[in-house]
């Protein structure tokens, strides 16, 4: 009977040959192929970690940027009521300075109308006591030109004296 695998000397001779080839095989493979492939493999698995540590950094200056930001814009809203507060205490001071500055302008409007009043007053007065001395000189001429007694110049004095008003001569 045949047996179906033989062991003699040839099998084992081939058998060496071929583990031999195949350590060559591999040993020449790896140096060529696995090598360079392990190389970019690793190269790629490191430049993946860089870019997540990259990433991780990245997100934490944007929280830390988001953080600023967020305390910029509590800042500016406090800048902008204490500017509304300044502009408001200002507009107050402006109309307290230009009701004052109407008082003033007032109380010298007044103040002028009241020199102006006086100044007619015045003016009324010396007519009027111009118009007496006329009136008295008009009443001397009559009475010089009549040549009359005594009690017609009285009557005259007395009608004329009417006729300007015992409150305005005696003014």
């Amino acid at each position: 009977m045949e047996r179906l695998v033989d062991l003699d000397p040839q099998l084992f001779h081939d058998t060496i040959l071929l583990a031999i080839a195949v350590f060559v095989l591999f040993t020449l493979l790896s140096y060529l192929f696995f090598n360079p492939v392990r190389k970019t493999l690793e190269d790629r698995k490191k430049r993946i970690e860089g870019d997540i540590a990259a990433a991780l950094a990245d997100k934490k200056d944007a929280a830390q940027v988001k953080a600023e930001y967020e305390a910029r814009l509590k800042n500016a809203e406090k800048e902008a009521e204490e500017i509304l507060s300044e502009a408001r205490r200002k507009a107050l001071k402006n109309e307290a300075r230009i009701v004052e500055e109407a008082r003033q302008e007032a109380a010298r409007i007044i103040q002028h109308a009241n020199q102006e009043a006086a100044l007619e007053k015045k003016r009324v007065l010396d007519e009027m006591k111009q118009e007496m001395i006329s009136i008295a000189s008009l009443m001397a001429g009559k009475v010089v030109a009549a040549s009359i007694d005594t009690t017609i110049q009285d009557t005259l004095v007395e009608e004329t004296l009417k006729e300007i008003g015992e409150s305005t001569w005696q003014s």
